[in-house]
């Protein structure tokens, strides 16, 4: 309690404060926002990054992809390698706010990023096409690139975590931890990677392709990206093998 009269201070105008400290802000379009004390960031940092030291190796990698959902774009696989000999005291303070990217804005997701990059012994990317995804199968797709980072980061990586899913025979040793990214620090900077790069993939596709609106929706399917797909069909980064309504439409 910060106030003269025992009460929380008052928040600056446009903010709201609940009994707990946490803060709300108005954004334009979207109702309000909570924003959680840095205390609570601090610690979901500090929480992953146990997670990892407590496996007792040195080099820790995780892997996670983004855009399994969408019907336009690739499917953004990364793998995110961290040297836990080396991340200590002031290097390691850039992840003190490291989160699963899915619980952050899209202004943390690219502070997460530069800081990922800056303390990251390696990073490895990969973007399976439309195509593939309809060749192959999205969750085979999936598999693969999973496998395939993994494969690019160990050795060193002593262990390798992702989120989630059993690669098979054929990719590193390594452990599925479900609910990964909220778990693992390497898990959640693989994540942060996955969906920052894929989302600035689609941005640049936006200008190939300005009229599916790929910037403000990144491939997934909104109202409006289901109009404009029932309008002019679907582009060469659309995936054919989707069962969507609006391709539905376009056979009717």
């Amino acid at each position: 309690m910060d106030g003269r009269d025992g009460k929380p201070p008052r928040p600056p105008d446009g903010i709201a404060s609940d009994a707990s400290g946490n803060e709300s802000v108005p954004i334009s379009g979207a109702g309000w926002i909570r924003r959680y004390p840095r205390a609570v960031a601090r610690r979901t940092g500090r929480r992953l990054l146990q997670f990892d030291r407590k496996l007792g190796a040195r080099f820790v990698a995780g892997a996670d992809e983004a855009g399994r959902g969408p019907l336009a774009g690739p499917l953004l696989v990364a793998g995110v390698l961290l040297d836990y000999a080396g991340l200590r005291d002031h290097r390691v303070r850039p992840l003190a706010c490291l989160n699963d990217s899915k619980q952050c804005s899209e202004r943390e997701r690219e502070q997460l990023f530069r800081a990922v990059v800056g303390c990251a012994e390696r990073i490895v990317v990969r973007a399976v096409s439309p195509a593939e995804i309809d060749r192959e199968g999205l969750h085979r797709s999936n598999l693969a690139g999973l496998r395939g980072v993994l494969g690019e980061l160990s050795p060193p990586a002593e262990v390798c975590l992702v989120d989630g899913f059993r690669l098979g025979p054929r990719a590193p040793e390594h452990r599925a931890v479900v609910d990964g990214d909220e778990k693992s620090a390497a898990i959640a900077a693989a994540s942060i990677v996955a969906k920052v790069v894929r989302d600035r993939m689609m941005r640049r596709l936006d200008a190939l392709y300005p009229a599916y609106g790929f910037r403000s929706h990144v491939g997934y399917i909104t109202p409006r990206h289901s109009a404009v797909v029932r309008e002019l069909g679907p582009s060469e980064i659309h995936r054919r093998s989707f069962q969507a309504l609006c391709y539905r439409d376009l056979v009717a």
